[in-house]
């Protein structure tokens, strides 16, 4: 009966992971840029019961007697589907329509990545620099801050839907781009929070779009923000399958229970 007892509790265990992640993307469904995610499970080491053997007539018995001791989280994955494209009143609001991921200079000066467009300009030291909603430095194509000349007012920037910064400085014009990277495998990248994103070795490398002719370009959409992809109605059914799992699972323990209950009361 102890085996029983502990493979329904490795199982609420499990849904609970299950819950923990259907609730954050919940809570995330506003989110601009957020991927939603999904547990995935695996199950536990099994005990063999019976071995491979013959019957008593000396036939084979083909197969042995196992039994499952539960299940266990095996990974929370992100599923990298295109957000709905949300309408926005701001002049440096931009969506990525496509696979790439903009880059952000962090406080500890390493890049981080993110599907975040909600950008401001920023008055600092160095002059008005293009930053997130925290201050953080988008960096351009060359992995610069985009930082206007002390004669470039912001108003006057021009953003292209191929991801190109125009303004004109000194009677000249200055045509920069938006850092845009793709990823092999962006499920591996490392979550931060504030909606960055880190480079990990299941990632790989960060490919620069339009200098790798094998990658599909994205759109840069100004005065657009991409929405989370979480679709409510489906995270709903899977926390009402979930939940039952749950329930299911803390039946098991109990019907346990009163069986070892009844085995001790035996005279």
């Amino acid at each position: 009966m102890m085996r029983a007892l502990w493979t329904a509790a490795s199982g609420m265990i499990a849904q609970q992971t299950n819950v923990d992640t259907i609730a954050n993307n919940i809570s995330n469904v506003n989110t601009t840029g957020y991927k939603s995610q999904r547990a995935e499970f695996k199950s536990l080491l099994y005990q063999t019961l019976q071995t491979e053997t013959t019957s008593r007539n000396g036939e084979i018995k083909p197969t042995s007697a196992q039994v499952g001791l539960g299940s266990r989280t095996a990974s929370i994955n992100s599923i990298y589907t295109q957000g709905e494209l949300i309408s926005s009143e701001s002049d440096t609001a931009f969506a990525i329509e496509g696979q790439g991921f903009f880059q952000i200079r962090g406080i500890d000066g390493n890049n981080y990545y993110t599907r975040d467009g909600n950008f401001t300009w920023a008055v600092g030291r160095n002059g008005i620099t293009l930053t997130n909603a925290d201050g953080l430095s988008v960096l351009d194509s060359q992995g610069r801050a985009i930082v206007l000349p002390n004669d470039v007012k912001s108003d006057s920037v021009i953003f292209g839907q191929d991801g190109t910064i125009t303004y004109t400085t000194n009677g000249r014009q200055v045509t920069r781009e938006f850092g845009i990277y793709q990823f092999n495998n962006p499920t591996g990248l490392d979550k931060r929070s504030d909606n960055l994103l880190a480079v990990t070795a299941a990632s790989g490398n960060p490919l620069q779009e339009g200098v790798n002719p094998n990658l599909n370009r994205s759109r840069i959409l100004n005065k657009y923000l991409e929405g989370s992809n979480v679709q409510v109605a489906d995270e709903m059914v899977d926390l009402i399958v979930a939940q039952r799992a749950y329930e299911l699972n803390s039946k098991a323990i109990t019907a346990a229970d009163e069986m070892m209950q009844q085995a001790n009361q035996l005279r």
